[in-house]
């Protein structure tokens, strides 16, 4: 049996972990609540840019965006993989890229060839080291995402699309359900089918009246609008982040409370044995004295 003073360092260093782990908890409650508000915030804006643009749409029916214009046969795909920056999410991340090589080996047994934009350091790494074709990439982050860092790595992708060089986009991330559950979701970004932009029949409808043109309009709301939904993407990985780091630091937080009783446990049952043993041999003395 281990001694006493093995045992006291193991609790105190269980202890140590446990306290890291509990305001790992605690912060990851506030980033949680913080990355929902602002999941909730870039909504509005997306719906309002589709409502727009299938008015539009709807007006001027002779043009088609490219976007809405599907390619065949499919040849080549690009696929957008947002992951985390920072581990300790429990299987957010090998989820997300397991949707991810899925996708990969059925494009591979269609003979289509895959173009990724890597999100997120995790994915970043997983996709070089997997042998992936990633053409551009962008990571760190941080707690907000910001739409001038992500437009750039994308655009290699929309831009390849507008000149024939792929067939489709697809959008993988892990969607935010609940604080209990989040999930790897995947979607069609482009081509966009005629329900994509169908705007809200509930909605006001007007008339605009477009300057220079209605196709320019058009071509720069359907523009904004993948990069609205793209936003979204990320700010809801953001979002599952800190609720699956928050649900990973309070499992550990109660292992590690469970470890401290065992050993607790453990301790006061040596303690005894001691206590008994030393007993032992002072009544023994005595009696052969």
């Amino acid at each position: 049996m281990a001694g006493f003073k093995e045992i006291r360092t193991k609790i105190k260093s269980v202890e140590s972990t446990r306290k890291i782990t509990k305001a790992m908890e605690m912060v990851a409650v506030s980033k949680m609540r913080k990355a929902q508000d602002r999941m909730r915030a870039s909504r509005p804006y997306a719906e309002r840019v589709r409502n727009i643009a299938g008015h539009l749409a709807e007006a001027n029916p002779d043009y088609v965006h490219p976007f809405m214009i599907r390619h065949e046969p499919l040849r080549r795909a690009g696929l957008i993989v947002v992951s985390t920056d920072k581990g300790l999410c429990g299987g957010m991340n090998t989820n997300v890229l397991r949707l991810t090589t899925n996708r990969m080996r059925d494009y591979a047994q269609a003979h289509v060839a895959v173009d990724v934009v890597a999100v997120g350091g995790k994915g970043a790494g997983f996709l070089n080291r997997f042998g992936a074709h990633v053409v551009s990439q962008v990571v760190q982050l941080g707690d907000t995402p910001h739409m001038e860092r992500l437009i750039g790595p994308v655009k290699v992708l929309t831009d390849a699309y507008l000149s024939g060089e792929l067939d489709e986009i697809r959008l993988l991330y892990t969607r935010f359900v609940n604080t209990m559950t989040q999930e790897p979701a995947e979607e069609l970004l482009i081509p966009m089918g005629a329900e994509a932009l169908r705007p809200d029949r509930s909605a006001l409808r007007l008339d605009y009246i477009c300057e220079p043109d209605p196709q320019t309009v058009i071509d720069d709301l359907v523009a904004n609008y993948v990069e609205a939904l793209i936003y979204r993407a990320v700010a809801e990985n953001m979002a599952s982040e800190q609720a699956a780091r928050r649900m990973a630091m309070k499992a550990a937080t109660d292992n590690a409370g469970n470890v401290i009783g065992e050993l607790t446990l453990k301790y006061n049952k040596s303690r005894q044995a001691s206590i008994t043993q030393e007993i032992t041999e002072i009544v023994s003395g005595a009696a052969a004295v």
